[in-house]
């Protein structure tokens, strides 16, 4: 009978025993410099706590730990449609983190998943009404233009949304081969622009040089020697001797003046 008592009594005492270890183990809580902890008594918040040693009052009060620091989510790849009709595959990655415990635990259920969908359709909305040249060469103004519209939507859940960035874009064979095209066609485009301006600045130089040598007549003669020992330098079999305009002018007018004076003796002869 005393042996029944005895056993009935460390029984108890081990189930009381139990119960205070569990009691304990529920009311203190440890959370750590990056996180905080949302507590509730009765349903109804009440504070948000952290970090360091907590103590939580069991079955009355309850708490749910929020990761402070900034979360990478890689945003999965989505069909877009340009502005100018190309059908293209984007992926993104964002950065937040959560600045408000309190609004993220009782304004939205899943803050991850909420911002996800959130950057998914943000992500086909703001490409779709661009074209494709600015996916491929404005991705810094795409970036700020999808973090802006982000950070907005999600200020109201204690979420900041401090970056975005494009990963890739992809592209069809067929769409590759068009854009290298282009590419090609450009480059051809900028290289005629090229040699002819530079045909203008020479013929401007050379307009310049042939109004300086005109004002010198000795500087033609200068040029005309310098040119022939450049060539002389080169061991070129065949030269060419430049000769000025003034000499073949003169040389024209004594050529037109020689049949009249071959006409006068035959005129005095038949008087």
């Amino acid at each position: 009978m005393d042996f029944n008592m005895d056993a009935d009594m460390l029984y108890a005492i081990t189930m009381v025993l139990v119960f205070i270890a569990f009691f304990l183990a529920s009311a203190f809580k440890v959370l750590r410099e990056y996180e905080r902890g949302v507590v509730f008594m009765l349903g109804r918040f009440w504070k948000v706590k952290g970090p360091g040693l907590v103590i939580i009052i069991p079955i009355i009060q309850t708490m749910v730990r929020v990761d402070l620091r900034t979360i990478v989510m890689d945003v999965p790849s989505q069909d877009v449609i340009s502005r100018d009709n190309v059908s293209v595959k984007v992926n993104a990655v964002i950065y937040f983190r959560v600045v408000d415990a309190q609004k993220a635990i009782i304004q939205v259920e899943d803050y991850n998943m909420a911002t996800s969908q959130l950057a998914q359709t943000t992500l086909r909305s703001v490409l779709g009404q661009h074209e494709l040249d600015e996916m491929l060469a404005s991705r810094d103004k795409l970036n700020n233009d999808i973090q802006a519209i982000l950070d907005d939507q999600t200020n109201a859940w204690g979420i900041k949304v401090a970056n975005v960035e494009i990963k890739h874009v992809d592209l069809n064979e067929t769409m590759i081969r068009a854009i290298a095209k282009q590419a090609e066609a450009e480059r051809e485009r900028r290289a005629k622009v090229i040699h002819a301006q530079g045909e203008l600045q020479a013929s401007q130089h050379l307009l310049e040089a042939s109004q300086v040598l005109s004002k010198q007549p000795q500087a033609i003669q200068l040029r005309y020697l310098q040119t022939l020992t450049e060539i002389a330098g080169e061991k070129n079999s065949t030269i060419v001797f430049p000769l000025p305009m003034e000499f073949l002018s003169a040389l024209q007018k004594i050529t037109e003046k020689q049949p009249d004076n071959n006409k006068q003796p035959s005129s005095t002869n038949s008087l």
